[in-house]
């Protein structure tokens, strides 16, 4: 794309996700994560002027003099978008291809983020990290992660979803939201999924496109597999043939459902054609 087309896609995406986000996803992000605003750090005898609310009724009992507790500012949130740019998240049958749908679901989230006065940061990967923007506030910085994403080179190579949670966890030492976006077509090592949601808040989401779960008859077909550039034959004309590959499928997404479940982390399976302002409503209200 050109970049006066990469501007108006950007726009586009801008316009229409800030009405879903401000009409419903940015007050239920706002109870969700913001929390109570202060946090507790120590105890500390009492001193003049402290406020009489702030005493510690367990521990004045104990020592017989009163002690107060300590609370200070609670820092905010940081969220991380860690996006799969292997060449099969490049691709799109229903008008709209899974880089465009991620840059929307993305957008949508950072701009309810920036609502909550929250970071946002940014991680493409594949085969290994290819980009990071660290995590900033505001509009702008929103915008130009949408602009990565749309614009990225979507690499022809298998996608190593544990090696990007990994180097993610070496950077970001803080507990953060993260959302990780793949259409979880390699296997990865599940042992960093758990190790990555006892560090931060994992939300997976699975972006596909129907023709992955199920092929058309189209008779004999060359299929293509645009990470690994292997070529096959198949007769989609076979129904017990178009049966296993579906089959397959709903396999691989109840192994994502369950591992993801296994370690305490959040999953979503979404269609590009689908509607994810209300899938992330319902996950935002969960929490």
């Amino acid at each position: 794309m050109e970049i006066k087309d990469i501007v108006k896609k950007v726009k586009q995406i801008e316009i229409r996700t800030r009405k879903k986000t401000e009409a419903s996803l940015m007050g239920q992000y706002h109870s969700a994560f913001k929390g109570q605003g202060m946090t507790f750090s120590e105890v500390r005898p009492y001193q003049f002027g402290d406020e009489i609310r702030r005493i510690d009724w367990n521990k004045t009992a104990r020592f017989r003099e009163p002690f107060v507790k300590v609370m200070e500012e609670e820092r905010e949130l940081t969220m991380m978008i860690l996006v799969d740019i292997s060449a099969s998240m490049d691709y799109g049958t229903k008008g709209q291809l899974k880089r465009e749908y991620v840059a929307e679901i993305a957008a949508s989230l950072g701009f309810s983020a920036a609502g909550n006065n929250d970071k946002v940061g940014l991680i493409l990967f594949a085969d290994k990290v290819y980009k990071v923007i660290p995590p900033q506030k505001g509009r702008k910085h929103i915008l130009s992660i949408i602009s990565n994403i749309l614009t990225a080179d979507y690499v022809p190579a298998v996608s190593k979803i544990d090696k990007a949670m990994e180097y993610m966890m070496g950077i970001f030492k803080r507990k953060s939201l993260v959302f990780l976006f793949s259409d979880f077509e390699d296997a990865y090592d599940s042992k960093m999924l758990r190790v990555a949601s006892k560090k931060h808040q994992l939300l997976g989401m699975r972006i596909y496109d129907e023709k992955d779960n199920e092929i058309p008859d189209v008779g004999y077909a060359l299929l293509y597999d645009a990470e690994t550039g292997k070529e096959v034959w198949a007769n989609t004309s076979s129904a017990r043939w178009r049966y296993t590959f579906a089959e397959a499928q709903k396999q691989k997404v109840r192994a994502l459902e369950e591992d993801f479940a296994n370690s305490s982390a959040s999953f979503m399976n979404m269609n590009t054609g689908a509607d994810y302002s209300k899938m992330l409503y319902n996950y935002f209200q969960k929490k």
